[in-house]
Protein backbone atom coordinates (compact mmCIF):
# COMPACT_ATOMS: atom_id res chain seq x y z
CA UNK A 1 0.00 0.00 0.00
CA UNK A 2 1.27 3.46 -0.96
CA UNK A 3 1.99 5.45 2.20
CA UNK A 4 0.89 8.67 0.51
CA UNK A 5 -2.55 7.14 0.03
CA UNK A 6 -2.73 6.31 3.72
CA UNK A 7 -2.00 9.96 4.51
CA UNK A 8 -5.38 10.85 2.97
CA UNK A 9 -7.48 8.67 5.27
CA UNK A 10 -8.01 11.41 7.85
CA UNK A 11 -10.53 13.08 5.53
CA UNK A 12 -14.22 12.45 6.19
CA UNK A 13 -15.69 10.29 3.46
CA UNK A 14 -18.47 11.62 1.23
CA UNK A 15 -21.54 9.43 1.45
CA UNK A 16 -22.25 9.99 -2.24
CA UNK A 17 -19.09 8.24 -3.36
CA UNK A 18 -18.22 4.60 -3.83
CA UNK A 19 -15.65 2.93 -1.61
CA UNK A 20 -12.39 1.66 -3.10
CA UNK A 21 -10.21 -1.03 -1.59
CA UNK A 22 -6.65 0.16 -0.93
CA UNK A 23 -5.31 -2.55 1.36
CA UNK A 24 -6.39 -6.10 2.23
CA UNK A 25 -4.91 -8.78 4.44
CA UNK A 26 -6.18 -11.98 6.07
CA UNK A 27 -4.99 -12.74 9.59
CA UNK A 28 -3.12 -16.02 10.07
CA UNK A 29 -4.84 -18.95 11.76
CA UNK A 30 -2.46 -18.54 14.70
CA UNK A 31 -3.06 -14.80 15.13
CA UNK A 32 -3.06 -13.74 18.78
CA UNK A 33 -5.64 -11.09 19.83
CA UNK A 34 -4.15 -7.71 18.91
CA UNK A 35 -5.62 -4.24 18.57
CA UNK A 36 -6.18 -3.48 14.91
CA UNK A 37 -4.29 -0.17 15.06
CA UNK A 38 -1.19 -2.03 16.26
CA UNK A 39 -1.83 -4.82 13.74
CA UNK A 40 -1.86 -2.37 10.82
CA UNK A 41 1.13 -0.41 12.11
CA UNK A 42 3.17 -3.57 11.73
CA UNK A 43 2.07 -3.97 8.11
CA UNK A 44 1.71 -0.51 6.57
CA UNK A 45 5.06 1.16 6.17
CA UNK A 46 5.39 4.63 7.75
CA UNK A 47 1.71 4.81 8.77
CA UNK A 48 1.35 6.42 12.19
CA UNK A 49 -0.93 4.98 14.84
CA UNK A 50 -2.78 8.30 15.04
CA UNK A 51 -3.71 8.21 11.36
CA UNK A 52 -4.78 4.57 11.59
CA UNK A 53 -6.99 5.43 14.56
CA UNK A 54 -8.51 8.34 12.64
CA UNK A 55 -9.17 6.07 9.68
CA UNK A 56 -11.02 3.66 11.97
CA UNK A 57 -13.00 6.56 13.45
CA UNK A 58 -14.07 7.59 9.94
CA UNK A 59 -15.21 4.04 9.13
CA UNK A 60 -12.43 3.32 6.64
CA UNK A 61 -11.19 0.12 8.31
CA UNK A 62 -13.34 -2.97 7.82
CA UNK A 63 -13.10 -6.42 9.33
CA UNK A 64 -15.11 -9.05 7.48
CA UNK A 65 -16.87 -6.16 5.63
CA UNK A 66 -17.95 -4.41 8.88
CA UNK A 67 -16.48 -1.11 10.07
CA UNK A 68 -14.54 -1.41 13.34
CA UNK A 69 -12.94 0.98 15.82
CA UNK A 70 -9.23 1.09 16.55
CA UNK A 71 -9.57 -1.01 19.73
CA UNK A 72 -10.96 -3.99 17.81
CA UNK A 73 -8.93 -7.15 18.55
CA UNK A 74 -7.85 -8.97 15.40
CA UNK A 75 -8.68 -12.69 15.48
CA UNK A 76 -7.51 -15.64 13.36
CA UNK A 77 -8.80 -15.58 9.76
CA UNK A 78 -10.15 -12.02 10.03
CA UNK A 79 -10.21 -10.30 6.63
CA UNK A 80 -9.05 -6.70 7.12
CA UNK A 81 -9.55 -4.09 4.41
CA UNK A 82 -8.82 -0.37 4.28
CA UNK A 83 -11.24 1.50 1.99
CA UNK A 84 -11.46 5.13 0.86
CA UNK A 85 -13.82 7.16 -1.32
CA UNK A 86 -11.03 7.76 -3.88
CA UNK A 87 -9.57 5.07 -6.13
CA UNK A 88 -6.12 3.56 -5.62
CA UNK A 89 -3.61 5.25 -7.86
CA UNK A 90 -2.74 1.97 -9.49
CA UNK A 91 -6.23 1.40 -10.94
CA UNK A 92 -6.02 1.11 -14.71
CA UNK A 93 -9.05 0.95 -16.96
CA UNK A 94 -9.10 -2.20 -19.06
CA UNK A 95 -11.24 -2.06 -22.23
CA UNK A 96 -13.54 -5.09 -22.38
CA UNK A 97 -15.86 -6.24 -25.14
CA UNK A 98 -19.01 -6.31 -23.01
CA UNK A 99 -22.37 -5.84 -24.79
CA UNK A 100 -24.28 -2.68 -23.87
CA UNK A 101 -27.75 -1.58 -24.92
CA UNK A 102 -27.35 1.76 -26.73
CA UNK A 103 -30.73 3.50 -27.11
CA UNK A 104 -29.45 6.67 -28.79
CA UNK A 105 -26.15 8.19 -29.88
CA UNK A 106 -24.96 11.43 -31.46
CA UNK A 107 -21.70 13.40 -31.48
CA UNK A 108 -22.23 14.62 -27.91
CA UNK A 109 -23.86 11.89 -25.90
CA UNK A 110 -24.89 8.26 -25.60
CA UNK A 111 -28.10 6.99 -24.00
CA UNK A 112 -27.80 3.52 -22.48
CA UNK A 113 -30.41 1.20 -21.02
CA UNK A 114 -28.35 -0.51 -18.32
CA UNK A 115 -29.08 -4.15 -17.55
CA UNK A 116 -29.55 -5.21 -13.93
CA UNK A 117 -26.46 -6.84 -12.44
CA UNK A 118 -23.96 -4.59 -14.24
CA UNK A 119 -21.67 -2.47 -12.06
CA UNK A 120 -21.33 1.04 -13.53
CA UNK A 121 -17.69 1.83 -12.73
CA UNK A 122 -14.67 0.14 -11.11
CA UNK A 123 -14.73 0.29 -7.34
CA UNK A 124 -14.46 -1.73 -4.14
CA UNK A 125 -14.49 -5.38 -5.23
CA UNK A 126 -15.35 -4.64 -8.88
CA UNK A 127 -12.37 -3.66 -10.99
CA UNK A 128 -13.39 -5.39 -14.22
CA UNK A 129 -16.60 -6.22 -16.04
CA UNK A 130 -18.14 -2.80 -15.44
CA UNK A 131 -20.05 -0.46 -17.73
CA UNK A 132 -17.01 1.82 -17.87
CA UNK A 133 -14.83 -1.08 -19.03
CA UNK A 134 -17.37 -1.62 -21.82
CA UNK A 135 -17.56 2.10 -22.68
CA UNK A 136 -13.82 2.52 -23.12
CA UNK A 137 -13.87 -0.50 -25.46
CA UNK A 138 -16.81 0.63 -27.62
CA UNK A 139 -16.18 4.39 -27.58
CA UNK A 140 -12.84 6.14 -27.88
CA UNK A 141 -11.68 9.27 -26.04
CA UNK A 142 -14.58 9.69 -23.62
CA UNK A 143 -14.11 12.92 -21.66
CA UNK A 144 -13.14 13.50 -18.04
CA UNK A 145 -14.87 16.32 -16.21
CA UNK A 146 -12.13 18.94 -15.88
CA UNK A 147 -12.18 22.47 -14.54
CA UNK A 148 -14.70 24.74 -16.23
CA UNK A 149 -17.91 23.42 -14.71
CA UNK A 150 -19.60 25.42 -11.99
CA UNK A 151 -19.51 22.25 -9.90
CA UNK A 152 -16.45 22.33 -7.65
CA UNK A 153 -13.66 20.29 -9.19
CA UNK A 154 -10.88 19.20 -6.85
CA UNK A 155 -7.73 17.19 -7.49
CA UNK A 156 -9.42 14.29 -5.71
CA UNK A 157 -12.52 14.47 -7.92
CA UNK A 158 -10.33 14.68 -11.05
CA UNK A 159 -8.64 11.47 -9.98
CA UNK A 160 -12.03 9.89 -9.34
CA UNK A 161 -13.34 11.04 -12.73
CA UNK A 162 -10.34 9.49 -14.46
CA UNK A 163 -11.86 6.05 -13.89
CA UNK A 164 -15.36 7.23 -14.82
CA UNK A 165 -14.91 8.62 -18.34
CA UNK A 166 -18.10 10.11 -19.74
CA UNK A 167 -20.17 9.45 -16.63
CA UNK A 168 -22.19 12.25 -15.09
CA UNK A 169 -24.38 9.98 -12.96
CA UNK A 170 -24.66 6.31 -12.10
CA UNK A 171 -27.06 3.53 -11.10
CA UNK A 172 -26.60 0.83 -8.50
CA UNK A 173 -25.44 -2.57 -9.73
CA UNK A 174 -28.89 -4.16 -9.49
CA UNK A 175 -30.84 -1.11 -10.63
CA UNK A 176 -31.69 -1.18 -14.33
CA UNK A 177 -32.57 1.64 -16.65
CA UNK A 178 -31.72 4.79 -18.59
CA UNK A 179 -28.31 6.45 -18.27
CA UNK A 180 -26.64 9.25 -20.22
CA UNK A 181 -22.91 9.23 -21.07
CA UNK A 182 -21.07 12.29 -22.40
CA UNK A 183 -18.94 11.97 -25.54
CA UNK A 184 -17.44 15.46 -25.52
CA UNK A 185 -15.91 17.61 -22.81
CA UNK A 186 -18.49 20.36 -23.40
CA UNK A 187 -21.31 17.85 -23.02
CA UNK A 188 -19.66 16.47 -19.90
CA UNK A 189 -19.53 19.88 -18.23
CA UNK A 190 -23.10 20.90 -19.20
CA UNK A 191 -24.66 17.56 -18.27
CA UNK A 192 -22.76 17.45 -14.97
CA UNK A 193 -24.10 20.92 -14.17
CA UNK A 194 -27.68 19.88 -15.05
CA UNK A 195 -27.46 16.88 -12.76
CA UNK A 196 -25.94 18.99 -10.00
CA UNK A 197 -28.74 21.56 -10.34
CA UNK A 198 -31.38 18.81 -10.83
CA UNK A 199 -32.37 20.56 -14.05
CA UNK A 200 -33.82 17.39 -15.55
CA UNK A 201 -36.81 15.05 -15.47
CA UNK A 202 -35.93 11.64 -14.08
CA UNK A 203 -38.40 8.97 -12.98
CA UNK A 204 -37.98 5.55 -11.39
CA UNK A 205 -40.36 2.63 -11.00
CA UNK A 206 -40.15 0.57 -7.80
CA UNK A 207 -42.02 -2.34 -6.28
CA UNK A 208 -42.09 -1.95 -2.50
CA UNK A 209 -43.45 -3.87 0.46
CA UNK A 210 -46.75 -2.80 2.02
CA UNK A 211 -49.67 -0.59 1.07
CA UNK A 212 -49.91 3.20 1.40
CA UNK A 213 -52.69 5.19 3.05
CA UNK A 214 -52.18 8.00 0.55
CA UNK A 215 -51.76 8.08 -3.22
CA UNK A 216 -48.65 10.23 -3.13
CA UNK A 217 -46.13 11.58 -0.66
CA UNK A 218 -42.66 12.95 -0.01
CA UNK A 219 -39.80 11.55 2.05
CA UNK A 220 -37.30 14.06 3.42
CA UNK A 221 -34.24 13.09 5.44
CA UNK A 222 -30.47 13.34 5.26
CA UNK A 223 -28.75 10.36 3.66
CA UNK A 224 -25.23 9.29 4.62
CA UNK A 225 -23.23 6.15 5.17
CA UNK A 226 -24.52 3.87 7.90
CA UNK A 227 -22.45 4.38 11.01
CA UNK A 228 -21.78 0.65 11.45
CA UNK A 229 -22.21 -0.89 8.00
CA UNK A 230 -20.29 1.20 5.46
CA UNK A 231 -21.78 -0.70 2.52
CA UNK A 232 -25.24 0.75 3.09
CA UNK A 233 -26.76 4.16 3.63
CA UNK A 234 -28.89 5.43 6.49
CA UNK A 235 -31.40 8.24 6.95
CA UNK A 236 -30.70 10.97 9.50
CA UNK A 237 -32.91 13.87 10.69
CA UNK A 238 -33.08 17.02 8.58
CA UNK A 239 -30.47 19.46 9.83
CA UNK A 240 -28.32 16.67 11.24
CA UNK A 241 -24.55 16.83 10.84
CA UNK A 242 -24.77 13.31 9.46
CA UNK A 243 -25.45 12.79 5.78
CA UNK A 244 -26.71 15.19 3.12
CA UNK A 245 -30.13 16.69 2.42
CA UNK A 246 -32.30 14.34 0.36
CA UNK A 247 -35.89 14.51 -0.92
CA UNK A 248 -37.85 11.76 -2.69
CA UNK A 249 -41.36 12.26 -4.12
CA UNK A 250 -43.47 9.18 -4.82
CA UNK A 251 -46.90 8.31 -6.15
CA UNK A 252 -48.81 5.04 -6.20
CA UNK A 253 -49.21 3.47 -9.63
CA UNK A 254 -50.85 0.18 -8.66
CA UNK A 255 -51.74 -1.55 -5.41
CA UNK A 256 -51.36 -5.30 -4.94
CA UNK A 257 -52.31 -5.50 -1.26
CA UNK A 258 -49.07 -6.70 0.27
CA UNK A 259 -46.82 -4.82 -2.18
CA UNK A 260 -47.25 -1.58 -4.15
CA UNK A 261 -45.93 -0.35 -7.48
CA UNK A 262 -44.78 3.27 -7.19
CA UNK A 263 -43.14 5.98 -9.26
CA UNK A 264 -40.33 7.99 -7.65
CA UNK A 265 -38.98 11.38 -8.61
CA UNK A 266 -35.84 12.71 -6.94
CA UNK A 267 -35.08 16.26 -5.92
CA UNK A 268 -31.58 15.15 -4.94
CA UNK A 269 -29.31 12.36 -6.15
CA UNK A 270 -27.83 10.61 -3.13
CA UNK A 271 -26.39 7.10 -3.08
CA UNK A 272 -29.16 4.51 -2.55
CA UNK A 273 -31.62 7.38 -2.05
CA UNK A 274 -34.83 5.58 -3.04
CA UNK A 275 -33.78 2.36 -1.31
CA UNK A 276 -32.83 4.08 1.95
CA UNK A 277 -35.82 6.44 1.99
CA UNK A 278 -38.30 3.63 1.31
CA UNK A 279 -36.85 1.51 4.09
CA UNK A 280 -37.01 4.56 6.37
CA UNK A 281 -40.81 4.78 5.92
CA UNK A 282 -41.17 0.99 6.36
CA UNK A 283 -41.66 0.23 2.65
CA UNK A 284 -38.35 -1.38 1.60
CA UNK A 285 -37.93 -2.37 -2.02
CA UNK A 286 -39.07 -5.87 -2.86
CA UNK A 287 -36.12 -8.30 -2.64
CA UNK A 288 -33.62 -5.63 -1.55
CA UNK A 289 -31.13 -7.73 0.41
CA UNK A 290 -29.28 -4.66 1.71
CA UNK A 291 -32.30 -2.91 3.19
CA UNK A 292 -34.35 -5.86 4.43
CA UNK A 293 -36.70 -6.38 1.52
CA UNK A 294 -35.51 -9.91 0.75
CA UNK A 295 -37.85 -11.54 3.27
CA UNK A 296 -41.63 -11.65 3.65
CA UNK A 297 -42.63 -8.40 5.36
CA UNK A 298 -46.36 -8.38 4.59
CA UNK A 299 -48.92 -11.10 3.98
CA UNK A 300 -49.93 -14.39 5.49
CA UNK A 301 -48.06 -17.29 7.02
CA UNK A 302 -49.67 -19.82 4.69
CA UNK A 303 -47.16 -22.06 2.95
CA UNK A 304 -48.68 -21.37 -0.49
CA UNK A 305 -48.12 -17.64 0.02
CA UNK A 306 -44.54 -18.19 1.19
CA UNK A 307 -43.91 -20.30 -1.89
CA UNK A 308 -45.41 -17.61 -4.11
CA UNK A 309 -43.07 -14.94 -2.68
CA UNK A 310 -40.05 -17.26 -2.89
CA UNK A 311 -40.88 -17.85 -6.56
CA UNK A 312 -40.94 -14.09 -7.11
CA UNK A 313 -37.56 -13.73 -5.38
CA UNK A 314 -36.13 -16.46 -7.61
CA UNK A 315 -37.61 -14.92 -10.74
CA UNK A 316 -36.06 -11.53 -9.91
CA UNK A 317 -32.93 -12.08 -7.77
CA UNK A 318 -32.34 -8.35 -7.18
CA UNK A 319 -34.14 -5.31 -5.80
CA UNK A 320 -37.14 -4.07 -7.79
CA UNK A 321 -35.97 -0.67 -9.03
CA UNK A 322 -35.81 0.61 -12.62
CA UNK A 323 -34.76 4.04 -13.93
CA UNK A 324 -37.72 4.34 -16.29
CA UNK A 325 -37.14 7.69 -18.00
CA UNK A 326 -34.76 10.62 -18.31
CA UNK A 327 -35.32 14.02 -19.88
CA UNK A 328 -32.87 16.93 -20.13
CA UNK A 329 -31.74 19.78 -22.36
CA UNK A 330 -29.36 18.65 -25.08
CA UNK A 331 -25.91 20.04 -24.20
CA UNK A 332 -25.35 21.42 -27.72
CA UNK A 333 -28.77 22.36 -29.11
CA UNK A 334 -30.48 23.23 -25.84
CA UNK A 335 -33.55 21.33 -27.04
CA UNK A 336 -35.34 19.21 -24.42
CA UNK A 337 -34.99 15.52 -25.19
CA UNK A 338 -36.65 12.64 -23.37
CA UNK A 339 -35.94 8.91 -23.27
CA UNK A 340 -38.11 6.14 -21.89
CA UNK A 341 -37.46 2.44 -21.36
CA UNK A 342 -39.45 -0.72 -20.87
CA UNK A 343 -39.41 -2.36 -17.47
CA UNK A 344 -36.99 -5.35 -17.66
CA UNK A 345 -38.48 -8.80 -18.10
CA UNK A 346 -37.53 -10.04 -14.62
CA UNK A 347 -39.20 -7.11 -12.85
CA UNK A 348 -42.21 -7.07 -15.20
CA UNK A 349 -42.76 -10.80 -14.62
CA UNK A 350 -42.85 -10.24 -10.86
CA UNK A 351 -45.26 -7.30 -11.24
CA UNK A 352 -47.51 -9.49 -13.41
CA UNK A 353 -47.46 -12.28 -10.83
CA UNK A 354 -48.44 -9.88 -8.03
CA UNK A 355 -51.20 -8.39 -10.19
CA UNK A 356 -52.62 -11.85 -10.88
CA UNK A 357 -52.29 -12.84 -7.22
CA UNK A 358 -54.05 -9.70 -5.95
CA UNK A 359 -56.90 -10.20 -8.43
CA UNK A 360 -57.36 -13.87 -7.58
CA UNK A 361 -57.16 -13.50 -3.80
CA UNK A 362 -59.19 -11.16 -1.62
CA UNK A 363 -56.48 -9.68 0.58
CA UNK A 364 -58.89 -8.82 3.40
CA UNK A 365 -60.37 -12.34 3.41
CA UNK A 366 -56.82 -13.68 3.27
CA UNK A 367 -55.98 -11.83 6.48
CA UNK A 368 -59.18 -13.04 8.19
CA UNK A 369 -58.43 -16.63 7.20
CA UNK A 370 -54.95 -16.27 8.70
CA UNK A 371 -56.42 -14.96 11.99
CA UNK A 372 -58.82 -17.90 12.15
CA UNK A 373 -55.92 -20.27 11.52
CA UNK A 374 -54.00 -18.72 14.43
CA UNK A 375 -57.02 -19.04 16.73
CA UNK A 376 -57.38 -22.73 15.93
CA UNK A 377 -53.70 -23.24 16.70
CA UNK A 378 -53.97 -21.28 19.94
CA UNK A 379 -51.49 -18.62 18.78
CA UNK A 380 -53.74 -15.63 19.24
Amino acid sequence: MNTDEFEEITEEQDGDQELFEHYKVTADKGQEPLRIDKFLMNRVQNATRTKIQQAAENGNILVNTKAVKSNYKVKPHDVITVVFSHPPREIELIPQNIPINVVYEDDDLIIINKDPGMVVHPGYGNYKGTLVNALVYHFQNLPINKSGATVEITEKSKELASIRPGLVHRLDKNTSGIMVVAKSEVAMVKLAQDFFDRNLDRKYIALVWGDFDEDSGTVTGNIGRHLKDRKKMDVFPEGSEEGKHAVTHYKVLERFGYVTLIECKLETGRTHQIRAHMQHISHPLFNDDTYGGNRILKGTTFSKYRQFVDNCFELMPRHALHAKSLGFNHPKTGKFIHFDSEIPKDMQSVIDKWRKYSHSVNIEDDAVDEDHSKIKKGTK
